[in-house]
C-alpha cells in the first residue's frame, strides 16, 4: 500500500472511529431491556440461549421458560441447568401433535404462571421466554397480562422473547428487535434435524 493510500485509509478509520467513540459515550443508560427475536428463520432460540450463557459467564441469575417445544432433548438445557439456570418447559411439543386445544391452553397458563413468577423476582437477572410469540398468536395468554408482566418486571432484569410472528404490542414495548430470515433451510432439502445442530 502506498503512503497516500495509507494515509487516506488511515484517515477513513479514524473519523470512523470518532464516531463510534461518540456514540458509546452517549450511550450512558443502564436498564434492563426487553430482546426479541422473530421471524421465520433458524436460530431464533439459539440466540435467545446464546445470551443466557452469555449472561451466566458473567455471573448473571438467568431463568429460561419453553413454551411449545420440551418433549425431547434440549442441549441446551442440558448445559445450562448444570450451570445453575432454572428451566420451566411446557413440554406439550408443537399444538398440531397434542391437536387438544384446552389441553394446550391449561399448559400454557400453568407455565406462564411461573414466568410471571420470575418476572417479579429481583434476584432474576435475565429471563428468556423461548417461543412465547406463539402463546399470543394461538390466544392461549392475554396479550394485556403479559404486556403488564413485561412491563413492571425489576427494572435491571432483561427478559428475551423469541418466535415467529411477534405481536406488533410486544415489537412496540421492545428494546432491541432481530428479524431471522430464512434463505436456505437443510430440511426443506430433506434433511433431517440433527442432534447437537438442531436441537
Amino acid at each position: 500500500m502506498t503512503d497516500n493510500k495509507q494515509a487516506q485509509h488511515k484517515n477513513r478509520m479514524q473519523g470512523i472511529k470518532e464516531k463510534v467513540d461518540q456514540r458509546i459515550d452517549d450511550a450512558q443508560e443502564e436498564r434492563g431491556l426487553i430482546i426479541v427475536i422473530t421471524g421465520n428463520g433458524k436460530g431464533k432460540s439459539t440466540s435467545g440461549f446464546g445470551t443466557v450463557a452469555r449472561a451466566v459467564g458473567h455471573g448473571l441469575n438467568a431463568a429460561v421458560v419453553q413454551f411449545i417445544k420440551g418433549t425431547w432433548a434440549c442441549g441446551e438445557r442440558n448445559l445450562l441447568e448444570n450451570a445453575g439456570v432454572n428451566f420451566d418447559v411446557m413440554a406439550t411439543g408443537f399444538t398440531w401433535n397434542t391437536q387438544d386445544k384446552a389441553q394446550d391452553i391449561a399448559a400454557a397458563q400453568t407455565v406462564w404462571k411461573r414466568s410471571k413468577a420470575l418476572l417479579s423476582d429481583d434476584n432474576i437477572d435475565v429471563v428468556l421466554l423461548d417461543e412465547l410469540t406463539y402463546m399470543l398468536s394461538f390466544k392461549y395468554l392475554n396479550l394485556d397480562e403479559v404486556i403488564a408482566a413485561l412491563k413492571n418486571r425489576p427494572a435491571h432484569q432483561h427478559v428475551i422473547i423469541t418466535g415467529r410472528a411477534c405481536h406488533r404490542a410486544i415489537i412496540e414495548l421492545a428494546d432491541t428487535v432481530s428479524e431471522v430470515q430464512s434463505i436456505k433451510h437443510a430440511f426443506d432439502s430433506g434433511v433431517k434435524a440433527q442432534k447437537g445442530i438442531d436441537w
